[in-house]
Protein backbone atom coordinates (compact mmCIF):
# COMPACT_ATOMS: atom_id res chain seq x y z
CA UNK A 1 0.00 0.00 0.00
CA UNK A 2 1.26 3.47 -0.92
CA UNK A 3 0.42 6.85 0.57
CA UNK A 4 -0.58 10.20 -0.93
CA UNK A 5 -1.67 13.45 0.67
CA UNK A 6 -4.19 14.25 -2.07
CA UNK A 7 -5.81 11.89 -4.57
CA UNK A 8 -7.66 13.67 -7.38
CA UNK A 9 -10.12 11.47 -9.26
CA UNK A 10 -10.23 12.74 -12.84
CA UNK A 11 -7.58 14.50 -14.87
CA UNK A 12 -9.69 16.83 -16.99
CA UNK A 13 -9.54 20.58 -16.61
CA UNK A 14 -11.00 20.60 -13.07
CA UNK A 15 -8.71 17.87 -11.75
CA UNK A 16 -5.60 19.17 -13.49
CA UNK A 17 -6.30 22.75 -12.39
CA UNK A 18 -6.77 21.60 -8.80
CA UNK A 19 -3.37 19.90 -8.85
CA UNK A 20 -1.73 22.93 -10.45
CA UNK A 21 -3.15 25.44 -7.99
CA UNK A 22 -2.33 23.23 -5.01
CA UNK A 23 1.31 23.51 -6.04
CA UNK A 24 0.97 27.24 -6.78
CA UNK A 25 -0.45 27.85 -3.30
CA UNK A 26 2.51 26.06 -1.73
CA UNK A 27 0.95 22.72 -0.85
CA UNK A 28 3.95 20.54 -0.05
CA UNK A 29 2.31 17.12 0.11
CA UNK A 30 2.25 14.34 -2.49
CA UNK A 31 -0.50 14.78 -5.10
CA UNK A 32 -1.76 12.08 -7.46
CA UNK A 33 -4.27 12.38 -10.28
CA UNK A 34 -6.05 9.13 -11.11
CA UNK A 35 -7.37 9.27 -14.68
CA UNK A 36 -8.97 6.24 -16.33
CA UNK A 37 -8.42 7.53 -19.90
CA UNK A 38 -5.08 9.28 -20.26
CA UNK A 39 -5.73 9.74 -23.98
CA UNK A 40 -8.50 12.13 -22.84
CA UNK A 41 -10.42 11.35 -26.03
CA UNK A 42 -13.76 10.83 -24.31
CA UNK A 43 -13.55 13.11 -21.30
CA UNK A 44 -15.95 16.02 -20.78
CA UNK A 45 -13.17 18.56 -21.33
CA UNK A 46 -11.91 17.25 -24.66
CA UNK A 47 -15.42 17.02 -26.17
CA UNK A 48 -16.48 20.45 -25.00
CA UNK A 49 -17.40 23.25 -27.40
CA UNK A 50 -14.99 25.39 -25.38
CA UNK A 51 -17.16 28.39 -24.57
CA UNK A 52 -16.34 31.17 -22.12
CA UNK A 53 -19.05 33.61 -21.08
CA UNK A 54 -20.25 35.77 -18.22
CA UNK A 55 -23.89 35.50 -19.26
CA UNK A 56 -25.13 33.47 -16.31
CA UNK A 57 -27.90 34.01 -13.79
CA UNK A 58 -25.84 33.03 -10.73
CA UNK A 59 -23.28 35.59 -9.46
CA UNK A 60 -20.86 32.82 -8.48
CA UNK A 61 -20.88 31.48 -12.04
CA UNK A 62 -20.06 34.91 -13.39
CA UNK A 63 -17.15 35.21 -10.96
CA UNK A 64 -15.89 31.72 -11.86
CA UNK A 65 -15.84 32.59 -15.56
CA UNK A 66 -14.22 35.98 -14.93
CA UNK A 67 -11.39 34.13 -13.18
CA UNK A 68 -10.99 32.02 -16.31
CA UNK A 69 -10.97 35.12 -18.49
CA UNK A 70 -8.23 36.73 -16.40
CA UNK A 71 -6.19 33.55 -16.79
CA UNK A 72 -6.58 33.57 -20.57
CA UNK A 73 -5.49 37.19 -20.75
CA UNK A 74 -2.35 36.34 -18.77
CA UNK A 75 -1.77 32.89 -20.19
CA UNK A 76 1.85 33.38 -21.23
CA UNK A 77 2.78 34.88 -17.88
CA UNK A 78 1.19 31.89 -16.15
CA UNK A 79 2.46 29.05 -18.34
CA UNK A 80 5.27 30.43 -20.48
CA UNK A 81 5.74 32.21 -23.82
CA UNK A 82 4.51 29.27 -25.92
CA UNK A 83 1.18 28.93 -24.10
CA UNK A 84 -1.81 29.34 -26.41
CA UNK A 85 -5.40 28.10 -26.34
CA UNK A 86 -6.60 29.87 -29.51
CA UNK A 87 -9.03 32.13 -27.63
CA UNK A 88 -11.53 33.79 -30.00
CA UNK A 89 -13.12 36.73 -28.19
CA UNK A 90 -16.13 37.13 -30.48
CA UNK A 91 -18.77 37.26 -27.76
CA UNK A 92 -22.07 35.55 -27.00
CA UNK A 93 -25.50 36.63 -28.19
CA UNK A 94 -28.31 35.24 -26.05
CA UNK A 95 -31.68 35.84 -27.74
CA UNK A 96 -35.09 35.68 -26.08
CA UNK A 97 -38.70 35.65 -27.21
CA UNK A 98 -41.33 37.80 -25.56
CA UNK A 99 -42.00 34.96 -23.13
CA UNK A 100 -38.35 34.86 -22.06
CA UNK A 101 -37.71 38.60 -22.05
CA UNK A 102 -38.16 39.12 -18.29
CA UNK A 103 -35.60 36.43 -17.53
CA UNK A 104 -33.11 37.80 -20.08
CA UNK A 105 -33.45 41.31 -18.62
CA UNK A 106 -33.07 40.04 -15.06
CA UNK A 107 -30.00 38.00 -16.04
CA UNK A 108 -28.55 41.07 -17.73
CA UNK A 109 -28.99 43.13 -14.55
CA UNK A 110 -27.25 40.45 -12.49
CA UNK A 111 -24.41 40.24 -15.01
CA UNK A 112 -23.82 44.00 -15.12
CA UNK A 113 -23.93 44.18 -11.32
CA UNK A 114 -21.22 41.51 -11.22
CA UNK A 115 -18.87 43.14 -13.71
CA UNK A 116 -19.84 41.57 -17.03
CA UNK A 117 -19.41 43.67 -20.18
CA UNK A 118 -22.56 43.22 -22.24
CA UNK A 119 -25.48 45.16 -23.65
CA UNK A 120 -29.16 44.46 -24.14
CA UNK A 121 -30.35 44.86 -27.73
CA UNK A 122 -34.04 45.07 -28.59
CA UNK A 123 -35.31 42.89 -31.43
CA UNK A 124 -34.76 45.32 -34.36
CA UNK A 125 -31.32 46.23 -32.98
CA UNK A 126 -30.30 42.56 -33.04
CA UNK A 127 -30.96 42.40 -36.79
CA UNK A 128 -29.30 45.77 -37.37
CA UNK A 129 -26.11 44.62 -35.67
CA UNK A 130 -26.19 41.07 -37.05
CA UNK A 131 -27.98 41.31 -40.42
CA UNK A 132 -27.82 37.57 -41.10
CA UNK A 133 -30.28 36.95 -38.25
CA UNK A 134 -33.99 36.83 -38.92
CA UNK A 135 -35.41 38.80 -35.95
CA UNK A 136 -38.89 37.29 -36.16
CA UNK A 137 -39.93 36.26 -32.65
CA UNK A 138 -36.82 37.82 -31.07
CA UNK A 139 -37.81 40.35 -28.41
CA UNK A 140 -34.21 41.08 -27.38
CA UNK A 141 -30.68 39.79 -27.33
CA UNK A 142 -27.91 40.17 -24.77
CA UNK A 143 -24.54 40.61 -26.46
CA UNK A 144 -21.16 40.28 -24.77
CA UNK A 145 -18.97 43.18 -25.86
CA UNK A 146 -15.80 41.68 -24.40
CA UNK A 147 -14.62 38.79 -22.28
CA UNK A 148 -16.65 36.12 -24.07
CA UNK A 149 -15.85 33.66 -26.82
CA UNK A 150 -14.33 30.19 -27.10
CA UNK A 151 -11.04 28.37 -26.90
CA UNK A 152 -9.42 25.01 -27.50
CA UNK A 153 -10.43 22.86 -24.50
CA UNK A 154 -7.69 20.26 -24.84
CA UNK A 155 -4.96 22.89 -24.94
CA UNK A 156 -6.15 24.51 -21.72
CA UNK A 157 -6.36 21.16 -19.92
CA UNK A 158 -2.93 20.21 -21.23
CA UNK A 159 -1.34 23.41 -19.92
CA UNK A 160 -2.61 22.69 -16.41
CA UNK A 161 -1.67 19.01 -16.52
CA UNK A 162 1.86 19.57 -17.85
CA UNK A 163 2.53 22.38 -15.39
CA UNK A 164 1.30 20.23 -12.50
CA UNK A 165 3.40 17.24 -13.57
CA UNK A 166 6.45 19.49 -13.93
CA UNK A 167 6.03 20.34 -10.26
CA UNK A 168 5.92 16.72 -9.14
CA UNK A 169 2.25 15.77 -9.51
CA UNK A 170 1.83 12.12 -10.44
CA UNK A 171 -0.72 10.87 -12.99
CA UNK A 172 -1.82 7.24 -12.66
CA UNK A 173 -3.73 5.68 -15.60
CA UNK A 174 -6.40 3.77 -13.71
CA UNK A 175 -9.97 3.89 -12.46
CA UNK A 176 -10.97 4.33 -8.84
CA UNK A 177 -13.05 1.26 -7.97
CA UNK A 178 -13.31 1.64 -4.20
CA UNK A 179 -13.20 4.34 -1.52
CA UNK A 180 -12.79 3.41 2.14
CA UNK A 181 -14.44 5.66 4.73
CA UNK A 182 -13.80 5.22 8.45
CA UNK A 183 -15.05 7.52 11.22
CA UNK A 184 -16.30 10.06 8.66
CA UNK A 185 -13.00 10.29 6.81
CA UNK A 186 -11.74 8.79 3.57
CA UNK A 187 -8.78 6.61 4.48
CA UNK A 188 -7.87 5.01 1.16
CA UNK A 189 -8.86 4.41 -2.45
CA UNK A 190 -8.61 1.23 -4.47
CA UNK A 191 -7.67 1.33 -8.15
CA UNK A 192 -8.65 -0.92 -11.05
CA UNK A 193 -5.06 -2.16 -11.07
CA UNK A 194 -5.59 -3.54 -7.57
CA UNK A 195 -3.37 -0.93 -5.98
CA UNK A 196 -4.60 0.61 -2.74
CA UNK A 197 -3.58 4.14 -1.83
CA UNK A 198 -3.91 5.62 1.63
CA UNK A 199 -4.78 9.30 1.48
CA UNK A 200 -5.63 12.21 3.74
CA UNK A 201 -7.72 13.98 1.08
CA UNK A 202 -9.74 13.05 -2.01
CA UNK A 203 -11.05 15.37 -4.73
CA UNK A 204 -13.92 14.19 -6.92
CA UNK A 205 -13.25 15.75 -10.33
CA UNK A 206 -14.57 12.81 -12.30
CA UNK A 207 -16.75 14.73 -14.75
CA UNK A 208 -19.78 12.75 -15.89
CA UNK A 209 -18.67 9.96 -13.56
CA UNK A 210 -18.81 12.18 -10.51
CA UNK A 211 -21.98 10.61 -9.13
CA UNK A 212 -20.57 7.11 -9.47
CA UNK A 213 -17.35 8.09 -7.68
CA UNK A 214 -19.28 9.71 -4.83
CA UNK A 215 -21.38 6.55 -4.48
CA UNK A 216 -18.21 4.57 -3.75
CA UNK A 217 -17.93 6.65 -0.58
CA UNK A 218 -21.62 6.25 0.26
CA UNK A 219 -22.44 9.78 -0.90
CA UNK A 220 -25.55 10.61 -2.91
CA UNK A 221 -24.52 13.02 -5.66
CA UNK A 222 -27.11 13.73 -8.42
CA UNK A 223 -24.47 14.00 -11.16
CA UNK A 224 -24.31 11.76 -14.20
CA UNK A 225 -23.82 11.83 -17.96
CA UNK A 226 -26.16 13.59 -20.34
CA UNK A 227 -25.40 12.98 -24.01
CA UNK A 228 -25.05 16.01 -26.28
CA UNK A 229 -24.46 16.24 -30.04
CA UNK A 230 -22.31 18.87 -31.75
CA UNK A 231 -22.66 19.21 -35.52
CA UNK A 232 -20.11 20.80 -37.84
CA UNK A 233 -21.80 22.42 -40.83
CA UNK A 234 -20.44 23.96 -43.99
CA UNK A 235 -22.01 26.82 -45.94
CA UNK A 236 -19.77 28.35 -48.63
CA UNK A 237 -22.30 31.14 -49.24
CA UNK A 238 -22.19 32.43 -45.65
CA UNK A 239 -21.14 36.11 -45.52
CA UNK A 240 -17.58 36.75 -44.35
CA UNK A 241 -18.77 38.60 -41.26
CA UNK A 242 -20.42 35.44 -39.95
CA UNK A 243 -17.01 33.84 -39.49
CA UNK A 244 -16.30 36.38 -36.75
CA UNK A 245 -19.81 36.33 -35.32
CA UNK A 246 -20.63 35.69 -31.67
CA UNK A 247 -21.86 32.38 -30.42
CA UNK A 248 -25.59 32.95 -30.91
CA UNK A 249 -28.30 31.18 -28.94
CA UNK A 250 -31.80 31.19 -30.44
CA UNK A 251 -34.84 31.67 -28.18
CA UNK A 252 -35.44 27.91 -28.29
CA UNK A 253 -31.88 27.10 -27.19
CA UNK A 254 -30.13 26.15 -30.43
CA UNK A 255 -26.61 27.58 -30.57
CA UNK A 256 -24.51 28.44 -33.60
CA UNK A 257 -20.94 29.67 -33.73
CA UNK A 258 -18.19 29.90 -36.33
CA UNK A 259 -15.36 27.40 -36.32
CA UNK A 260 -12.79 28.50 -38.88
CA UNK A 261 -14.58 28.37 -42.24
CA UNK A 262 -17.37 26.21 -40.81
CA UNK A 263 -19.93 26.46 -38.00
CA UNK A 264 -20.78 24.43 -34.90
CA UNK A 265 -24.35 23.94 -33.76
CA UNK A 266 -26.38 21.93 -31.27
CA UNK A 267 -28.99 22.12 -28.53
CA UNK A 268 -29.63 20.68 -25.08
CA UNK A 269 -32.63 18.40 -25.66
CA UNK A 270 -35.90 18.64 -23.82
CA UNK A 271 -36.31 16.04 -21.09
CA UNK A 272 -38.38 13.76 -23.32
CA UNK A 273 -35.73 14.00 -26.07
CA UNK A 274 -32.78 13.00 -23.88
CA UNK A 275 -30.76 10.13 -25.40
CA UNK A 276 -31.07 7.05 -23.23
CA UNK A 277 -27.92 5.26 -24.38
CA UNK A 278 -24.72 6.88 -23.09
CA UNK A 279 -22.46 5.93 -25.99
CA UNK A 280 -20.58 8.12 -28.47
CA UNK A 281 -22.77 7.62 -31.53
CA UNK A 282 -24.29 10.69 -33.22
CA UNK A 283 -27.96 10.92 -34.12
CA UNK A 284 -28.06 12.74 -37.46
CA UNK A 285 -31.84 12.49 -37.62
CA UNK A 286 -31.94 14.73 -34.54
CA UNK A 287 -30.19 17.41 -36.60
CA UNK A 288 -32.56 17.02 -39.54
CA UNK A 289 -35.70 17.17 -37.43
CA UNK A 290 -34.80 19.38 -34.49
CA UNK A 291 -32.03 21.76 -35.54
CA UNK A 292 -32.01 22.24 -39.29
CA UNK A 293 -35.53 23.79 -39.58
CA UNK A 294 -34.69 26.37 -36.89
CA UNK A 295 -31.36 27.30 -38.46
CA UNK A 296 -32.94 27.69 -41.90
CA UNK A 297 -35.51 30.09 -40.47
CA UNK A 298 -33.28 32.03 -38.07
CA UNK A 299 -30.29 32.31 -40.44
CA UNK A 300 -31.70 32.52 -43.99
CA UNK A 301 -28.18 32.87 -45.44
CA UNK A 302 -27.50 29.33 -44.19
CA UNK A 303 -30.39 27.77 -46.07
CA UNK A 304 -28.02 25.58 -48.10
CA UNK A 305 -25.77 23.79 -45.64
CA UNK A 306 -24.11 20.42 -45.28
CA UNK A 307 -23.19 18.52 -42.13
CA UNK A 308 -19.56 17.57 -42.65
CA UNK A 309 -18.73 16.23 -39.19
CA UNK A 310 -20.24 15.68 -35.75
CA UNK A 311 -19.40 14.31 -32.35
CA UNK A 312 -21.12 13.28 -29.14
CA UNK A 313 -19.98 14.36 -25.71
CA UNK A 314 -21.28 13.89 -22.19
CA UNK A 315 -22.23 16.72 -19.84
CA UNK A 316 -21.52 16.15 -16.14
CA UNK A 317 -25.14 16.99 -15.46
CA UNK A 318 -26.38 18.06 -12.03
CA UNK A 319 -29.99 16.88 -12.01
CA UNK A 320 -30.91 19.03 -9.00
CA UNK A 321 -30.21 22.53 -10.32
CA UNK A 322 -27.70 22.39 -13.21
CA UNK A 323 -25.13 24.26 -11.12
CA UNK A 324 -21.62 23.27 -10.11
CA UNK A 325 -21.00 21.59 -6.75
CA UNK A 326 -17.79 22.93 -5.25
CA UNK A 327 -16.42 22.39 -1.78
CA UNK A 328 -16.06 19.96 1.10
CA UNK A 329 -18.54 17.32 2.22
CA UNK A 330 -20.12 18.52 5.48
CA UNK A 331 -19.67 15.15 7.22
CA UNK A 332 -16.80 13.44 5.37
CA UNK A 333 -14.45 16.38 5.84
CA UNK A 334 -11.65 15.21 3.56
CA UNK A 335 -13.92 14.52 0.55
CA UNK A 336 -14.04 17.46 -1.88
CA UNK A 337 -16.33 18.09 -4.85
CA UNK A 338 -15.70 19.71 -8.24
CA UNK A 339 -18.74 18.32 -10.04
CA UNK A 340 -22.00 18.86 -11.89
CA UNK A 341 -21.26 21.90 -14.06
CA UNK A 342 -23.84 20.83 -16.65
CA UNK A 343 -21.95 22.13 -19.67
CA UNK A 344 -19.91 25.03 -18.28
CA UNK A 345 -17.13 23.09 -16.55
CA UNK A 346 -14.44 23.96 -19.09
CA UNK A 347 -14.75 27.70 -18.56
CA UNK A 348 -15.13 27.37 -14.80
CA UNK A 349 -12.55 24.65 -14.33
CA UNK A 350 -9.62 26.99 -13.62
CA UNK A 351 -11.48 28.88 -10.88
CA UNK A 352 -12.87 25.64 -9.45
CA UNK A 353 -9.40 24.16 -9.26
CA UNK A 354 -8.13 27.29 -7.55
CA UNK A 355 -11.05 27.29 -5.10
CA UNK A 356 -10.53 23.64 -4.14
CA UNK A 357 -6.80 24.22 -3.76
CA UNK A 358 -7.50 27.16 -1.44
CA UNK A 359 -9.93 25.08 0.61
CA UNK A 360 -7.47 22.21 0.98
CA UNK A 361 -4.42 24.41 1.63
CA UNK A 362 -5.90 27.20 3.75
CA UNK A 363 -9.18 25.75 4.97
CA UNK A 364 -11.31 28.44 3.34
CA UNK A 365 -12.15 30.07 0.01
CA UNK A 366 -10.00 33.14 -0.54
CA UNK A 367 -10.59 34.34 -4.10
CA UNK A 368 -14.32 33.67 -4.61
CA UNK A 369 -16.83 32.83 -1.89
CA UNK A 370 -18.45 29.67 -3.23
CA UNK A 371 -20.30 28.62 -0.09
CA UNK A 372 -23.65 28.67 -1.91
CA UNK A 373 -22.33 26.09 -4.39
CA UNK A 374 -21.43 23.62 -1.65
CA UNK A 375 -22.84 20.14 -1.09
CA UNK A 376 -25.09 21.36 1.71
CA UNK A 377 -27.76 22.44 -0.77
CA UNK A 378 -27.61 19.00 -2.39
CA UNK A 379 -28.12 17.24 0.93
CA UNK A 380 -31.02 19.56 1.80
CA UNK A 381 -32.52 19.28 -1.71
CA UNK A 382 -32.60 23.08 -1.91
CA UNK A 383 -31.70 23.92 -5.52
CA UNK A 384 -29.82 27.02 -6.58
CA UNK A 385 -30.92 27.08 -10.19
CA UNK A 386 -28.73 28.33 -13.04
CA UNK A 387 -31.26 29.68 -15.57
CA UNK A 388 -28.83 30.13 -18.43
CA UNK A 389 -27.80 26.61 -19.46
CA UNK A 390 -26.96 25.94 -23.12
Amino acid sequence: MSERDVVIVGGGVVGSATAYYLKKHGFAGRITIVEKDTTYQLCCTARSVGGLRQQFSTPENIALSKFGLALLRNLKAEFGPEADVNFREFGYLMMASADGLDILEENHRIQIANGADNILLKGPDVAARFPWINPEGVAAGCFGLSGEGWLDPYSLMNLFRKAAVAQGVEVIPAEVTGIDVKENRVTSVTLSSGERIETTCIVNAAGAGGGAVAKLAGIDLPVGPRKRYVYVIDCPSAPEAMHKAPLSVCPDGIFLRPEGRHFLTGISPEEHEEPQVMDWEVDYQFFDERIWPVIANRYPVLESIKVINAWAGHYDYNALDQNGIIGRHPAIENFYFGNGFSGHGLQQGPATGNALAELITFGTFRTIDLARLGYERIAAREPLFERNII
